[in-house]
């Protein structure tokens, strides 16, 4: 990766057999990138991939350094989805399966929820197709910034798998019934239309969309951490209540929010018209 982040990172990787990473992570200056890097694999979610973005996300969850996130991939796909021939092989299994597709496909949700779960935002850097489970973890993403190269689409139904899982948060970020005609056809949709749709930020020129990724993740990184994930979380808690309870959230959530000590010296800085010095409490 040839930006500043690497230049002045350190280092982490989820490791496969031979010391190939599945996942390489890098940290600077309070924004974490986490790259899929199975190119040779379109980045599929196999279950060592799944397993090594829990773990990835566990620990950045629990890391107070951290203050954004921007997931992005190496390679001319960003993610295929779940890996097939993995799915395939254990048809053998004396249960025809069942035992490893439960497994595989709850921790594909454990993980998506844990996105969203995050108290880091995330932002999607994406450079290529995002299929599947992949336009599923592009869905699950906070923020999402696309190259024209991207696109999208739900094709399970091609192949008799009808997408029932990357419906989910897919139908959260875009009408339902852009939504159904992506899980209906399986067509790919351009990276100019998901922006239309709602289902990424913005497109970008190739190969500016992570740098356009990182610029975004500091930005964020400049707020004040504690105010950021007071506020994802109270956001997702939200978006599915009814009117009225999501507003006396909102309003408990404002309350707390006023009585910490950055939100008191945010204000005042705005009033005094000088910088705010934050504290994280």
């Amino acid at each position: 990766m040839t930006n500043s982040v690497s230049a002045a990172s350190r280092a982490k990787a989820s490791t496969l057999a031979g010391d190939v990473p599945l996942i390489v992570r890098e940290d600077a200056a309070g924004v974490t990138v986490l790259t899929l890097n199975r190119p040779d694999n379109r980045n599929a979610l196999s279950q060592a991939m799944l397993s090594a973005l829990s773990g990835a996300l566990t620990d950045i969850g629990a890391n107070k350094s951290v203050r954004a996130v921007v997931l992005a991939a190496r390679g001319p796909a960003f993610c295929a989805g779940h890996d097939l021939k993995e799915l395939t092989t254990h048809r053998s299994d004396p249960d025809g399966g069942r035992n490893f597709f439960e497994q595989i496909f709850s921790a594909c949700g454990a993980v998506m929820a844990g996105i969203v779960a995050l108290p880091q935002p995330v932002i999607a850097a994406i450079q290529g197709p995002a299929t599947a489970a992949g336009c599923e973890l592009v869905a699950n993403c906070d923020l999402a910034i696309a190259s024209p190269l991207a696109k999208f689409s739900t094709p399970g139904v091609d192949i008799g798998l009808f997408c029932s899982t990357p419906a989910i948060p897919i139908s959260r970020a875009i009408e339902r019934k852009h939504v159904m005609e992506m899980l209906l056809t399986g067509e790919m949709i351009s990276a100019e239309k998901a922006c239309q749709f709602g289902l990424i930020n913005r497109v970008v020129a190739p190969g500016a969309e992570h740098p356009e990724a990182m610029d975004l993740a500091r930005h964020i990184a400049s707020k004040p951490a504690m105010t950021v994930q007071r506020g994802k979380k109270t956001f997702y808690q939200q978006i599915d209540m009814g009117f009225a309870d999501a507003y006396r959230l909102g309003a408990r959530a404002m309350v707390e929010n006023m009585l910490t000590h950055d939100a008191d010296e945010g204000i005042r800085a705005f009033l005094e018209k000088r910088p705010a010095r934050w504290d994280e409490r």
